[in-house]
């Protein structure tokens, strides 16, 4: 089974502390059984002191990330705006009992520790939005995204402030197992299985005034018709805006463009055809309106880094029950 370890930091966050445990500890696979195994460790196996007016007293010292497949880092608290050391000794010498072949995961500004350890250099990284500015000036060698929920390097991946941890393990039990898996999971936890947008759509403003018309209605008919060619013209005419008005009013709710939006919406549809059903490439292309098996292979390949190929034997060898729908 794979293990996932929580290493608590001295100042830990405790909701964010919280996150591996519920949702890697709640993932299950369709007969019910435990996917993941969550332990927690701290860097001398002590109690470790929270940002909040209590303590946790973990089970297990650092010998634990010497068997972790993954590593989680929940953030703690910290003051960028001070010379903080971000590597002390025992948080060394406790990522260097990790193996070569492990996952590592940092959630909001825990990504300082990974930076500090050089694991982040020529990267692509986020970070709460907050302290992008400052990270990347601490750390210039990191490809800071400060407009992204998270980031997806493979073996090491960034969350950013707080609730994006959700997001990033959701992504990551959708990895592992596919995305019926990770939406059930996400129905369990009463949150969504994939949030629209990034960190932008927080900045500034947090939701449409209300006697401003939406984009919501549009973008869940839009979700109706995938299988064919919509054009923003299209788009803006069923929300009764001009296009410039639509375009800028679905950025600020969404936090991308709606070309960008549907290709994301046209690619997770392809990814559950491909995980659901046996369709032929060429019908999937079609059904989620990308034309051509060409085009499926280009965004899929661009988006998660498999063809459309690769991808469903990738998880029928990890969930062999699939069948067709």
């Amino acid at each position: 089974m794979h293990r996932v370890v929580v290493l608590a930091l001295d100042g830990v966050y405790p909701f964010e502390l919280s996150i591996p445990v519920r949702i890697f500890g709640t993932a299950a696979g369709s007969d019910g059984q435990p996917l993941y195994e969550v332990v927690t460790c701290s860097v001398d196996g002590n109690p470790v002191a929270t940002s909040a007016d209590f303590t946790v007293a973990v089970q297990h010292g650092p010998e634990m990330i010497d068997t972790a497949d993954t590593l989680v880092l929940p953030p703690f608290v910290c003051d960028p705006g001070d010379d903080q050391d971000w590597l002390p000794e025992l948080v060394t010498a406790a990522l260097r009992r990790l193996r070569p072949d492990s996952r590592i995961v940092s959630i909001c500004t825990a990504s300082y520790v990974l930076a500090a350890a050089g694991l982040l250099d020529g990267r692509p990284a986020t970070t709460h939005w907050n302290n992008a500015e400052h990270f990347q000036r601490t750390f210039p060698n990191v490809r800071v995204d400060a407009d992204v929920l998270f980031v997806d390097d493979g073996q090491v991946l960034t969350a950013a402030g707080v609730a994006s941890g959700v997001d990033l393990c959701l992504h990551l039990v959708r990895r592992d197992h596919g995305s019926a898996v990770a939406n059930r999971l996400a129905r369990l936890c009463v949150v969504p299985p994939w949030r629209e947008g990034g960190q932008a759509q927080f900045i500034d403003r947090l939701v449409p005034e209300p006697a401003t018309a939406t984009t919501s209605e549009t973008r869940q008919w839009a979700l109706g018709e995938l299988h064919r060619p919509i054009a923003l013209a299209e788009l803006a005419g069923h929300a009764r805006m001009s296009v410039r008005t639509f375009s800028r009013r679905f950025r600020a709710e969404v936090g991308m463009t709606p070309v960008q939006w549907l290709a994301r919406q046209r690619v997770e549809h392809a990814r559950r055809l491909l995980e659901t059903t046996d369709l032929p490439v060429d019908q999937v292309a079609a059904e989620a309106g990308f034309g051509t098996a060409a085009s499926l292979r280009q965004h899929l390949t661009a988006a998660i880094g498999v063809s459309p190929t690769v991808y469903r034997q990738t998880f029928r060898a990890l969930v062999p029950t699939a069948r067709a729908s």
